[in-house]
């Protein structure tokens, strides 16, 4: 992703930044990410990143998915509207996104991680638990599609 936005120079957030994520289902499993990097390294979440200055919601959700897991996917409805914050060991917020989740349906592609993702794979219901995976993504799965 690029860093073309305005952020101070120590690299902290000035303001809080626009992000997307996209749920993709395929044969009663969803699409995950380990993540490579902050926030949330190494954890498994649902793909997605940062929205581009004139750029739609659904088209940076279409762009992200492809670039992160070389799934095409067609962004449909937002679905899950959160807020993520990270802290630093100062209690300075080091990353504050205000991420929107789109449903999206599947078109092609096999999982391959690219990106800031270290795996991308479909997961199953049952692996939920075996998998260090962000709490806000076993919210949303469970909440809203009984996962």
């Amino acid at each position: 992703m690029s860093d073309t936005d305005s952020k101070p120079e120590d690299g902290y957030p000035d303001q809080p930044r626009v992000a997307v994520g996209a749920i993709v289902f395929k044969d009663d499993k969803v699409l995950l990410v380990r993540r490579g990097k902050a926030p949330s390294e190494d954890v498994w979440a649902i793909p997605g990143g940062k929205v581009r200055l004139g750029e739609s919601m659904t088209r940076a959700a279409e762009r992200e998915i492809k670039e992160e897991t070389g799934i095409t996917i067609r962004a449909r409805d937002p679905v899950f509207t959160f807020d993520h914050i990270e802290y630093d060991e100062m209690n300075r917020i080091r990353f504050h996104y205000v991420i929107v989740d789109f449903i999206a349906d599947y078109v092609t592609g096999k999982p391959t991680p690219g990106d800031d993702a270290l795996e991308a794979r479909w997961v199953s219901s049952g692996e939920l638990n075996s998998l260090k995976v962000s709490k806000k993504t076993v919210e949303v799965l469970n909440q809203l599609f009984k996962f």
